[in-house]
């Protein structure tokens, strides 16, 4: 049994560890988009900049929290192991739906708007 919690504790740091990677591959990805434009009508934006670089921020905070889920799993469920893990979802939570309100312009549970809901 205490090999397969060592393994599982592998696979989680595996997985933080490319959920780190996720976020710095995606900015170091979205910085050289903002300074070097590709294509004929690529300019420079501080928007889009933003854009890529919150999804990659976004995407990466899932992964922890996978990581940090498998973590807790593995380990001796005390109270104090259970509420540390639900503050770090929590923020990490609170977080992701930050960026998606910043990047969407509306929430989650919000319906998409259409090109004939925006003003002419």
């Amino acid at each position: 049994m205490e090999d397969f919690k060592l393994y599982i504790e592998y696979i989680s740091r595996a997985i933080e560890a490319i959920g780190v990677l996720i976020i710095a591959v995606g900015a170091a990805v979205a910085l050289l988009h903002f300074i070097f434009p590709l294509g004929p009508n690529a300019r420079r934006s501080y928007r889009v900049l933003r854009h890529e670089l919150g999804k990659a921020i976004l995407l990466g905070l899932e992964v922890l929290v996978a990581a940090d889920i498998i973590a807790t799993v593995v380990t001796e469920p005390s109270m104090d192991r259970v509420l540390t893990l639900g503050l770090i979802v929590l923020i990490r939570t609170f977080l992701s739906l930050s960026l998606q309100v910043e990047l969407e312009g509306r929430f989650p549970w919000q319906p998409r708007k259409t090109e004939s809901d925006q003003p002419l």
